[in-house]
């Protein structure tokens, strides 16, 4: 199993072979370090823990002598790697298919229309400033709302993952993933391969 840890830059578009455009993300793709290596003896289960964007001597708290990194994320792998070994961009090929997940956008909170897709109401028959409410939350039994009801709220930072997308090229550090990918510029990446049938 290949994976890494970047950040994404922002999008733009390429062209193939045949001259057409396709839309890519650009992401700078580490380099990453092994900071630990989990095992069935002695974790239960097999990881292996990465580190990636060293911090400089005087950002670096006490707890984080050991671990000198802005993030430091897990990957269940079996791989056999020790610790201090370099992970970068080239471990990927253009063409291969991975899995990718990041936060994606917060957007605050929002009202059904935005968050939900609702259609909204009637621009007309005394609506007035009613044009963009959700209308009826619910009948009168039960006398509660039900849970799950779509309703306004919170939208966006959820842990978005996305599967099969397809790298389109590889420039030293920078990954150009095809289509889009969560987030906003700035936003940590977790790319890693697609696990083959029959892995754990």
């Amino acid at each position: 199993m290949k994976f890494i840890l970047g950040k994404k830059i922002e999008m733009t578009q390429v062209f193939d072979e045949n001259k057409k455009v396709i839309p890519v993300t650009l992401v700078e793709a580490g380099p990453c370090f092994v900071t630990q290596i989990k095992t069935d003896q002695k974790d239960k289960y097999g990881a292996v823990q990465i580190g990636y964007e060293k911090l400089t001597e005087k950002h670096i708290k006490k707890p984080q002598k050991d671990r000198p990194y802005r993030y430091i994320k897990e990957f269940r792998s079996k791989e056999e790697m020790k610790v201090g070994d370099e992970i970068r961009a080239d471990v990927f090929e253009v063409g291969e298919k991975i899995k990718i997940s990041s936060i994606s956008k917060g957007k605050g909170f929002q009202g059904g229309v935005k968050r939900h897709g609702f259609s909204g109401r009637d621009a007309t028959h005394g609506t007035k400033h009613e044009e963009r409410t959700i209308g009826s939350i619910g009948s009168g039994f039960p006398q509660r709302v039900i849970k799950g009801r779509k309703m306004p709220g919170r939208t966006g930072s959820d842990r978005i993952t996305a599967k099969n997308l397809k790298i389109a090229g590889i420039d030293g550090n920078i990954i150009a993933i095809k289509g889009a990918v969560a987030g906003r510029r700035g936003t940590l990446i977790e790319i890693s391969s697609l696990k083959k049938a029959g892995d754990k």
